[in-house]
């Protein structure tokens, strides 16, 4: 198992499936992962998904370890107020934190640092620790306060990552769709994967 642990947060943005995608990729390739799902992401999985998740973060964590065949303390899911959580400080912060997908509400309470929520606290100590932030902004068309937001966090050192699939690898399924964007995030992490062919690869 991967030591240095990367946190992701799941917000009410539809796209439910690209955050859980990258999780299970995440897991198996054998990161520690922090992850965070708000309500209203909670709210988009049961409706976009055939998750049955739970309410509570402790039966999340044993549901998701356990659909995903999580290796024992390989995913740590933590609550919204969960003050004490490692996330919540730079002395013991993860080395890279993806938002997939992130809602407009919270690009925004990030790009103004809010951190009114362990969501918010995380994403703040990544910028101010000048750690990788991605954000998986998933939302059409954007309005002038989206780009305002955008350009203010790119300008601190975030990757706003819109959901936009590229079609030239031929995809044939929803899935494949999913993963060419979840490759993009994982190629930003550095995490090596197999997911869609890359331009200019010969496809099979």
């Amino acid at each position: 198992m991967t030591s240095n642990p990367i946190t992701l947060a799941i917000t009410g943005a539809s796209g439910a499936q690209y955050g859980l995608r990258l999780l299970e990729c995440l897991l198996d390739t054998g990161c520690k992962v922090y992850l965070m799902i708000s309500q209203p992401a909670q709210v988009v999985i049961a409706t976009e998904t055939a998750f049955d998740l739970p309410g509570r973060t402790d039966e999340q964590q044993l549901f998701l370890s356990e659909y995903f065949n999580a290796a024992d303390g390989q995913l740590h899911v933590f609550g919204r107020d969960q003050w004490m959580s490692p996330v919540a400080s730079g002395s013991n912060t993860a080395r890279a934190m993806v938002i997939c997908p992130c809602s407009s509400a919270t690009l925004s309470a990030v790009a103004n640092g809010a951190s009114r929520d362990l969501i918010e606290r995380a994403a703040d100590v990544m910028l101010k620790e000048r750690r990788p932030l991605i954000l998986l902004h998933r939302e059409m068309p954007v309005s002038t306060l989206h780009l305002k937001n955008m350009l203010t966090l790119s300008q601190l050192g975030a990757t706003i990552m819109p959901a936009s699939p590229g079609f030239y690898h031929q995809p044939q399924s929803i899935d494949e769709l999913i993963d060419f964007v979840v490759a993009r995030i994982l190629d930003h992490l550095n995490i090596a994967h197999t997911l869609v062919p890359r331009w200019g690869e010969k496809q099979h």
